[in-house]
């Protein structure tokens, strides 16, 4: 696994059994980045870093259980509670066009279609019917709908967002 192309997609909070079972908080939106038989970093501290084979997962109360390889009893998964879990970016799946995963829309710098440097996409905020961008510039900070009448553009290569604000933005 290269260290440097590595996402950081949950946190293990606790084990669940006596077989090895941990809990996971996800950071990722569906369990499709936890392939059993793929391969999971579990980071315990920047000097402690395993590689483990998912076995299996599925999703519990708003956790989700998973089962490591090799992870086989209660005190093997207790050492590992409060460990970062990563996997490669190269491993998630393709998205459609004009669709993009949350780590390369934050950062990105955005510009109104007539040039107007507006801030960075700092986080993003998941509504429901639409994600909405908060983008910072120094202390001010705007919301922006992640619709196709607003956003206009995004060009990862050059890492950056062009909008078109509607009145009162």
């Amino acid at each position: 696994m290269e260290k440097n192309n590595l996402l950081l997609i949950g946190k293990i909070v606790g084990v669940h059994g006596l077989k090895g079972t941990v809990k996971v908080c996800s950071y990722a939106e569906s369990l499709s980045a936890f392939k059993p038989g793929g391969l999971i970093l579990v980071r315990a501290n920047k000097s402690r870093d395993k590689i483990y084979v998912i076995q299996w997962v599925k999703p519990h109360t708003r956790t989700i259980l998973l089962s490591l390889k090799g992870v086989d009893d209660r005190d093997m998964s207790e050492a590992l509670v409060g460990s970062d879990l990563f996997i490669e970016k190269a491993k998630l799946s393709e998205l459609e066009d004009e669709s993009y995963y949350w780590f390369d829309i934050i950062g990105l710098s955005v510009y109104t279609i007539d040039e107007k440097f507006i801030g960075r996409v700092e986080s993003i905020i998941p509504t429901g019917s639409n994600d909405v961008y908060v983008v910072k510039n120094n202390d001010d900070e705007i919301l922006i709908p992640g619709l196709e009448s607003v956003v206009k553009k995004i060009d990862l290569k050059k890492k950056i967002m062009r909008v078109d604000l509607p009145e009162g933005l």
